[in-house]
């Protein structure tokens, strides 16, 4: 089938709402490393990395062997039975998570991953009332689309009672008009009177992402978290970390993303990147704090033992490449030649993240958000044969995330297209 044929198919049997980027769908055939290739074999540098799934790049060898083997075996065992590969993968992330987590429950996404988690929180505190962040997301269950605070992402209400919204810690649109660091963290500290006012005082969580994916890769001042984690449990509250997006060594030398923030979550979710592309999601935490959840339950393909394979050898392939320095010293690089770029063209109002998840931030005058230009520079790089991504509430950020293997020249080739798409606008 060619493009037009299958796009054409998409729209006739597929719900609207699957939508994608470009004017002219991307229909993608096969993948190889940092490449992608379309129906008619053009040739794309993939910078997006499937929104972080694809952590080691596209069909590593060493992944695909891991689940040739597998399927080999077995490719599915409830979780009424035991399998070698999650247990294992279990074990592995008691090891390179932070503090005393320890006992993971394997579902299918990331979404899942929070409505586990958001639900274990209140087992375990016998409270209902959540802190979430506006500009975050969360999934597209009706709990974690209320714990949202994105309208975009939220479709036919918010059903879930007891989620209160505090403030993102957005530097660039600083909701007090103020600037870090001589804004003493009004975003932090704002947290004490928002449960003081909008909830009984006695909270059984605080989500967050470490950096916000779809809210445009808003990342937080190094102080944030120690502040915000601190009135948290304060109030009795648990700290659930969402790192579907951040991590597994996306952002520098560390596993996680909260790791650069200095505290220590009581859970932890995963998804995304962790399989390098296979279903998979995870939540772990403390063995206290696990086995507040019911004996009973039960996830049809939570730890599904091909996905597990395939999480252990993206694992093994981050640590024996040392992908995650590599995400430093190449993630450093691309941030120069991003901000070379805000220099150049006024329209780039803030470069922002860490790593190798970097965002800009399109803007018109006084720092409007001007969405059409972070399409233009969409569109104008794809013609180019290089992919990003976009995101933010405005739609205005654009956001470069790829798989940890991308090298200085792939960076270079990037920064000549963006330049180019830029200079168009």
């Amino acid at each position: 089938m060619v493009s037009e044929e299958i796009i054409q198919k998409q729209k006739e049997y597929l719900w609207a709402c699957v939508s994608t980027y470009y004017e002219r769908p991307l229909v993608v055939e096969r993948g190889q490393g940092m490449y992608l290739y379309d129906a008619e074999g053009k040739q794309y540098l993939d910078y997006f990395g499937g929104v972080k799934v694809m952590s080691i790049g596209h069909g590593h060898p060493k992944v695909t062997a891991a689940i040739m083997a597998q399927l080999q075996k077995v490719a599915y065992t409830s979780t009424l039975y035991v399998n070698e590969p999650q247990v294992k993968l279990a074990e592995k992330l008691a090891q390179i998570t932070p503090g005393q987590l320890k006992k993971t429950y394997f579902t299918n996404s990331g979404t899942e991953a929070d409505e586990t988690a958001l639900v274990l929180s209140r087992l375990y505190t016998g409270r209902q009332e959540i802190v979430a962040l506006r500009h975050a997301y969360h999934g597209r269950s009706m709990m974690s689309m209320t714990t949202a605070g994105l309208s975009t992402w939220k479709h036919g209400g918010s059903y879930v009672p007891g989620v209160v919204h505090a403030v993102a810690p957005y530097c660039y649109r600083c909701p007090f008009k103020l600037e870090y660091p001589s804004c003493n963290l009004e975003c932090a500290k704002d947290v004490e009177e928002l449960i003081q006012t909008t909830t009984t005082g006695e909270i059984a969580a605080f989500i967050a992402e470490p950096i916000l994916g779809a809210g445009g890769y808003i990342t937080p001042p190094k102080e944030y978290f120690q502040e915000v984690v601190a009135i948290i449990r304060k109030h009795g509250g648990l700290f659930i970390c969402d790192e579907v997006q951040t991590g597994w060594g996306r952002t520098s030398e560390k596993w996680c993303g909260i790791e650069h923030w200095g505290v220590k979550p009581d859970i932890m979710t995963f998804a995304k990147g962790m399989a390098n592309g296979t279903p998979i999601g995870a939540t772990i935490t403390t063995p206290e704090i696990a086995d507040a959840y019911p004996k009973t339950t039960f996830s049809t393909f939570g730890g599904n033992p091909v996905s597990c394979a395939a999480a252990l050898a993206t694992i093994e392939v981050i640590e024996t490449e040392n992908l995650m320095h590599n995400a430093k010293v190449v993630g450093n690089y691309l941030r120069s030649r991003l901000e070379e770029l805000k220099e150049k063209y006024p329209v780039i109002g803030d470069v922002r993240g860490m790593g190798l998840m970097q965002a800009m931030e399109c803007v018109a005058e006084n720092k409007a958000p001007h969405p059409k230009a972070a399409l233009k520079v969409l569109e104008e790089t794809k013609k180019r044969g290089r992919l990003i991504g976009i995101a933010g509430l405005y739609g205005n950020v654009i956001r470069i995330s790829p798989p940890l293997i991308v090298t200085k020249d792939q960076i270079d080739e990037l920064g000549d297209a963006l330049d180019a798409a830029f200079a168009t606008i």
